[in-house]
């Protein structure tokens, strides 16, 4: 996987609470062509979703899920890109959970 997403940039949503993840996660898989490729329970309440796809998908999928997030209420901690994660992120991103069995 490390090498056929090298180069393909990364959206992260970290929320407090799961609903608001799954808000988020809903919208943004909705807004663009993204693959939501995992989420990861913090822990204390927090989890983090992970989109990836073109720059330009995940800017658009992650912006609508942090708005959507926001309207479930005060859930949003962080949403950040990453346009191309180094190579050597990528064994971190493999350690995520995966967001559903295919």
């Amino acid at each position: 996987m490390a090498s056929e997403s090298y180069g393909i940039a990364l959206g992260m949503i970290e929320t407090r609470g799961l609903v608001p993840a799954i808000e988020a996660a809903d919208a943004m898989t909705k807004a663009a062509e993204v693959r939501l490729i995992g989420r990861e329970f913090v822990g204390g309440g927090y989890v983090t979703v992970l989109v990836r796809g073109e720059t330009g998908a995940v800017n658009a999928a992650v912006r609508a899920g942090a708005d959507a997030c926001e309207r479930v209420g005060d859930g949003l901690v962080a949403a950040h890109i990453i346009a191309r994660p180094h190579r050597e992120v990528e064994p971190i991103l493999n350690r995520t959970l995966p967001a559903a069995a295919d």
